[in-house]
């Protein structure tokens, strides 16, 4: 269910000039590519249902390709997930009417129940562009009429490299994605990943935090090219020791390897319309992916994938097993999930739209405002319950 059926108060978007496109995308941005589930979970025939941007939708995979039509009836709104019926392969008929709809157009192209309607062949449900791409089923939510934006646009540069192999997994997060992204990308919040399982696992290096130079970041925005926020951790200064009155009371971890490989995450990116780059992580030579899709106002699909370059299917198949033998239970369910807790607490802030206006942020939050920024400026629309009905 929506929260609020309304656009965020005219009196508090004018306070946020900058990012006020950011601040009213409680269900994320229109016009842009979403992963909508993991290709595994699609095996062929199948249909399944996902929410994306407040749009019900259902899957289907047809021979080997994906399609995605709208998840409502035309006749009178039902939901067609409530009970599944595809009679045929390229069809799924409505439950309640015998409605029947063709996957790859959305034509209503028979009723069961009256056979002789002149209705049949005048009207279409909705369907959706789908992208299928390193293991992961992408749609494009848009408005009707326009054409996809390219898919690259969409995606962090590296993750369509070809010999870049990628293993992942998802979540439901019960938080707005915009919690999820900047959580994600706050590089002061390194401090509640100190007692992370991750940290000797890996034997990598984990200051507590950083210094007011992080708010030095690059902002990526050139025609044609995917939209984003670069922050390079390896020219900041770190913060190794935190202090209480001069007294320390908590130290980050230094690494002791002594093969001069990387032992801290490189450098971390944001891009629109919400998807994170970790370079170096959760270990050197290794990049991770994290989603923030918009399900409804208080739930966001959080998928991460870990990406390695690889030569061969053989080094492909060895970091496939290394990712669900150990960076699985070590890094997603042993680090990622301190990032879930972390936006659940803030969740009970930021569900009031007031809140937008009363945080005290400081400087080493500046990658985040500048994130807000960017998302105002080059957004392809915003997402409204208008859009829904």
């Amino acid at each position: 269910m929506l929260r609020n059926p309304t656009f965020v108060e005219e009196s508090i978007l004018r306070k946020v000039p900058r990012w006020r496109d950011y601040l009213e995308a409680k269900l994320g941005f229109r016009n842009h590519w979403y992963p909508a589930k993991l290709s595994r979970e699609l095996d062929e025939g199948a249909v399944a249902k996902v929410t994306i941007c407040g749009e019900n939708i259902l899957l289907r995979r047809i021979d080997g390709q994906v399609r995605a039509i709208r998840d409502r009836c035309l006749h009178r709104g039902v939901p067609l997930s409530h009970k599944i019926e595809c009679y045929t392969k390229d069809t799924i008929t409505c439950w309640y009417h015998g409605f029947t709809y063709r996957w790859d157009d959305g034509a209503l192209c028979d009723i069961l129940a009256s056979p002789d309607s002149r209705a049949i062949g005048r009207a279409s449900l909705r369907t959706y562009p789908v992208e299928e791409a390193k293991g992961l089923i992408f749609l494009f939510i848009g408005d009707d009429g326009i054409a996809p934006a390219p898919f690259s646009e969409d995606v962090p540069p590296t993750f369509l490299d070809d010999d870049l192999a990628l293993e992942g997994d998802s979540y439901v997060v019960a938080s707005n994605w915009r919690v999820g992204a900047e959580n994600g990308f706050d590089g002061l919040h390194v401090y509640i990943h100190r007692d992370s399982p991750l940290v000797p696992d890996t034997d990598r290096s984990l200051p507590i935090g950083h210094t007011a130079q992080s708010g030095d970041v690059e902002v990526i925005e050139a025609e044609g090219r995917p939209k984003g926020i670069y922050d390079s951790f390896a020219n900041h200064h770190v913060l190794w020791d935190g202090a209480i009155g001069g007294e320390i009371v908590v130290k980050g971890v230094r690494s002791s390897r002594t093969d001069g490989s990387a032992t801290r995450t490189t450098a971390a990116s944001l891009w629109l319309p919400g998807v994170l780059r970790v370079d170096d992580f959760p270990d050197q030579d290794r990049y991770q992916f994290e989603w923030y899709v918009p399900i409804d106002e208080d739930h966001h699909y959080y998928v991460i994938m870990i990406g390695r370059r690889v030569s061969s299917e053989e080094e492909a198949r060895a970091h496939r097993e290394e990712f669900w033998a150990r960076w699985k239970p070590v890094s997603l369910d042993g680090f990622n999930n301190q990032d879930i807790e972390a936006r659940l607490a803030l969740e009970t802030f930021y569900r009031n739209d007031d809140a937008w206006l009363s945080e005290m942020l400081i400087e080493g939050d500046a990658p985040i405002v500048k994130w807000r920024e960017l998302c105002h400026a080059h957004n392809r629309g915003v997402q409204s319950p208008e859009n829904l009905r």
